[in-house]
């Protein structure tokens, strides 16, 4: 099965690689593209670190290695630890479970730096703070949209040579259906089934028409890649 990935460039490449170890191959469509924004660290200490996305962390970003992190999920944790962290904490998945997490094992008060993506929900930043946390974001990195996707992949599309893309998030979701109607793709990619890795992604293309949308039973890619082998 040939399977549009809408991740940026890098992910898309070990998505792509996954894929072919099923047996699928992969038409890469990157919706964004990811970038260090530079931004400086908020002032004081704090006691803990968290973060959702493996994007979060740089050698060089200055951040206190002896400070426990509080991962969203596996792969967060493990560029953590190639990072030079040693006391990494693994939530479920996504943002709500990350917070539980923090809320059942940080003590309160305390200060966490919360190493942030630009365009984001604040989903964890008001659970925490509600529940008593101090949270200071840095945004340090960005997922730029693209303007266009690579013309291999329109063209694949409009020959109709695709069946399935994946999603991993609400906005690239949003993006991909943007950047379809700009190459003059929107109807194939709508008759495309569509793999979400939660509901909130799958909304977007759902309320655009699309009739075979899946959400994935975990917010990982392994669940994810599962639905390949589901029925249509």
């Amino acid at each position: 099965m040939r399977v549009l990935v809408t991740r940026p460039a890098h992910d898309a490449e070990r998505t792509a690689a996954a894929l072919a170890r099923l047996g699928h191959a992969a038409v890469l469509a990157p919706a964004t593209a990811i970038r260090r924004t530079g931004a400086m660290l908020p002032a004081g200490r704090y006691h803990a670190v968290a973060a959702t996305s493996h994007h979060a962390f740089a050698a060089d970003d200055g951040v206190e290695r002896a400070r426990p992190v509080f991962a969203v999920g596996s792969r967060t944790a493990a560029a953590a630890r190639a990072a030079g962290f040693r006391d990494v904490r693994v939530g479920a998945g996504d943002a709500s479970g990350l917070a539980d997490l923090v809320r059942l094992t940080l003590p309160r008060p305390a200060r966490l730096l919360f190493l942030a993506g630009r365009d984001r929900k604040p989903v964890l930043e008001d659970v925490l703070t509600g529940a008593g946390y101090e949270v200071a974001a840095a945004e340090v990195y960005a997922a730029d949209p693209v303007d266009a996707w690579p013309e291999a992949a329109v063209a694949a599309l409009r020959s109709g040579g695709v069946e399935a893309a994946l999603h991993y998030s609400r906005r690239s979701a949003e993006l991909a259906l943007s950047l379809a109607s700009r190459g003059g793709v929107a109807d194939a990619v709508l008759r495309l089934r569509h793999l979400c890795l939660s509901a909130d992604a799958a909304e977007p293309l759902s309320d655009r028409g699309a009739p075979a949308v899946r959400i994935a039973e975990r917010p990982d890619e392994d669940a994810l890649l599962t639905l390949l082998a589901a029925a249509p």
